[in-house]
Order: C-alpha cells, then structure tokens, then sequence
C-alpha cells in the first residue's frame, strides 16, 4: 500500500493540556463508544485457544467481571472463526454482554468470507497492515477485509506493530531518508514508518468506502520513550480515535511500571480513547490481572472510577506486625468482588476511598482523608484501632474481630450511602 498522506521535513511532536481530551472521532464497538466525548475504555484479550468454546466463555466472563468493557479474541483458524458465534451464544446464556474484537492476521480476508457467522458476530474486526498480505496480494487482501467490515456495519481497528511493520514502506522511507542532506536517525524513520502505515491504511479504507467512524488507529511499540514519540505524532496528523497500549510490555513489576509510565504521559496529554496493558501473566496469575492494571491507571490519574481504592502505608520499623498488610489485601479483595454487585445497585460506590494504616504516625490524618480509614496500633502503641468516616471518629476497634468488623463497616456505609437511582 503506498498511498502517501504526508511526509514532513522532520517528526514533528504536539503536547496537549492534561485539562482537556485531543479532539477525536467516536467509534460505536457494540454499542461501547470509544473517542469523541466518550470517557476512556478499557480492554482486554484472551489467550485461551478461541476454538476451545469453554475455556474461551469462561476466560471472556472473567475479563468482564474483572470490568473489561471490550474482549479481543484470537482468529487464526477456521476452527477458530467457526467457534466466534457459539463463544457469543455462550456468554449470552451465562448473561454476559461484552462486545468481542477478532484479531485477524494473515488470512482474515479468507476466514471473514469463508465464515459469515463469524464476521457479523464479532463487535469490530483488528488488522495490522503489516501482515495482512504480501506483494501483489496485501492491497486485495488489505480490501477485502474492509469490504467485509463494511458488509457487516463492523468497525476496524488498524493496528501497525513494530515486530510487524510493512518492510516495503520501511525500504521506501530509508531510501527517501538516505538522500535527505540531513538524514534523520534510524530510529526517528521507523517510527515515521509506523504512524505512515496508519494513517495510509486508514486512507485507503476510506476510500474503499469505510466511515471514518468506523476507523480506530493504534502504533504499538515496546519501548517508553518510542511509544510516547509515535502517538504524540499520530495524533498531531489524525483526528482518528487511538487504541493506546505498549505491546510485549512483559511480567509483573516490568510490565506494570512500563505501560504505566508511556500510558500515563499520552494520557495526561489528552492522548488516546482506549487502553490495553500487555501483560504477560505470571504463572498461576488470573488473565483478568491486566485489566485491574488498566483501570487503577485510569483511576489514580483521576480519569475514571471503577472500584474503590485502597490507600495503605508501605510499613516500617514502627509497624514490625504483618496484620495492616492483610487488612489492606482483604479490604481490597473484599471491595473487588463486591464491585460487580455494587456497579448495578450502588452507583457510585466506586469513587469510594479506604485507608488502611499501620501506626499513629501519619494513621489519623491519612484515615480522616478518605471516607474510611482506619489506623492500626504500631509497635508498642495502645492495641486499639480507631476507625474514622467521612473526616470524623466513628468507633474503636479491639481484639481479633477487627477486620470483619471493619469490612461489615464498609459494607454498611456502602448500603446506606449509595442508592441504586445513583444517588448518595
């Protein structure tokens, strides 16, 4: 595909207002808005086997109850494709509505023709230019799969990636960039590259008759640094909506800091309408881990509420005993599985904020900060732990009921507060 939109003397950059959203076009996925005035959406994949009906359902309803609010699913085989309608029937029956994303690579073009159950029940579909096809076939390819989603009324998303990038248009711009009296750095072309490979590919199912509001756009990368470089530059050429997310983010602690730290600089200045956090899970660690990461991102930035948020104190010399670090993981696992019950019939349970703190030190202020807190005794303080709401002292907790004691309080305030009209 060689459509050129643009090409600048030099990468240009743009850093927008953390007070105000860049100006997007919305996307309706299944009924989920993404971009223009819609707050930002987080999603998720699977990495079951899709032909595995069950296993699929079962990881699918685990991402939404965790709060995914959209599902990609590999679509690799004709096993696959065939199974996408029954996985939408299956979650049906369990009364799970979340709109599912095929991710298509290679063949989508053939499995999208081959199988019209599948192409109309998925939500939108996901492609990469960069292996859609080869030679002469990536241009028809390329337009038979948006040909399919304009059949089907679906959405596309175009997602170039940097282990995949279009080496044709990559030889073409190192050429180009060879002869310019000052070349630009190897690494500044691959990424001209990628946001090119976007926003031509974008072009080019526009004019096959796609709207640009089925159109969202995505340039994912590994690096930090790379990634902020890439959208801040997509976005100063495109008013498209943007799928944020670091790809191959990696496990735990990598995982978490890296995504968070390129996430959160874009978002901050209005960039990006949907998120995904990459990563990859530890073993024996719950898929759904991701998309906790996602929405406390969004949350601790002050840009949506999904679920009560916990503050806890790090812990010192002063708090030698293990109790405040489980009182914080239970009131936080307690608050998590509650969620779910509460986002239907106690509406705004979610802005809720807990304290949980280990000694008299900074215990009271930080507990009279949330709307409950408590603050347990440190080392060699009076065995007594006072619990403070909404700024004032509510009782004093003593022996070894604390913490049921503690969590029947939450559940109380939650229950009296928050009525299922919405209103507090």
């Amino acid at each position: 595909m060689n459509h050129n939109n643009s090409d600048p003397k030099r990468p240009a950059s743009v850093a927008y207002g953390s007070a105000a959203r860049r100006t997007s076009v919305g996307v309706s996925v299944g009924g989920v808005q993404i971009g223009g005035d819609a707050p930002i959406v987080v999603q998720s994949m699977t990495n079951t086997d899709t032909a595995d009906i069950a296993a699929t359902v079962s990881q699918i309803a685990e991402l939404k109850r965790a709060g995914s609010e959209l599902v990609r699913i590999t679509v690799n085989t004709a096993e696959a494709a065939a199974a996408v309608p029954r996985i939408r029937d299956g979650l049906a029956q369990r009364g799970v509505e979340v709109p599912l994303i095929g991710d298509f690579h290679y063949n989508g073009h053939q499995l999208l023709a081959n199988e019209p159950a599948c192409a109309q029940a998925l939500a939108k579909y996901r492609i990469n230019p960069g292996n859609v096809g080869f030679g002469q076939k990536r241009d028809r390819q390329f337009a038979a799969i948006i040909e399919a989603a304009i059949a089907n009324h679906k959405p596309v998303r175009i997602g170039v990636n940097w282990g995949s990038l279009d080496q044709a248009l990559l030889a073409r711009l190192m050429d180009e960039n060879a002869a310019r009296s000052q070349p630009w750095e190897a690494s500044a072309v691959v990424r001209e590259a990628l946001v090119r490979s976007a926003l031509d590919s974008a072009a080019i199912a526009e004019e096959i008759g796609l709207p640009r509001d089925r159109i969202i756009l995505s340039c994912k990368v590994s690096g930090v640094q790379d990634l902020i470089a890439v959208y801040r530059e997509l976005a100063l050429r495109s008013d498209h909506a943007l799928h944020l997310g670091l790809t191959e983010a990696g496990m735990g602690s990598k995982g978490i800091v890296a995504s968070s730290a390129a996430m959160a600089v874009l978002l901050q200045e209005g960039i990006g309408d949907t998120i995904r956090v990459s990563l990859t899970p530890e073993p024996g660690q719950a898929r759904s881990a991701e998309v906790v990461v996602a929405q406390e991102l969004l949350q601790t930035m002050g840009m949506r509420s999904f679920t009560p948020l916990v503050t806890a104190c790090p812990g010192c010399g002063r708090t030698t005993s293990s109790f405040f670090q489980e009182l914080a993981k239970r009131v936080t696992d307690h608050v998590r599985e509650r969620m779910p019950s509460w986002r239907l019939t106690r509406p705004g349970a979610e802005d809720l904020s807990l304290a949980v703190m280990g000694c008299i030190v900074n215990g009271p202020g930080e507990s009279r900060h949330a709307h409950i807190g408590i603050s347990l005794p440190g080392t060699g303080e009076s065995p007594a732990a006072p619990v403070f709401i909404d700024g004032q002292k509510h009782c004093t907790l003593r022996g070894e009921g604390i913490t049921d004691e503690f969590l029947r309080i939450i559940d109380h305030y939650v229950d009296t507060r928050f009525g299922s009209d919405g209103s507090d």
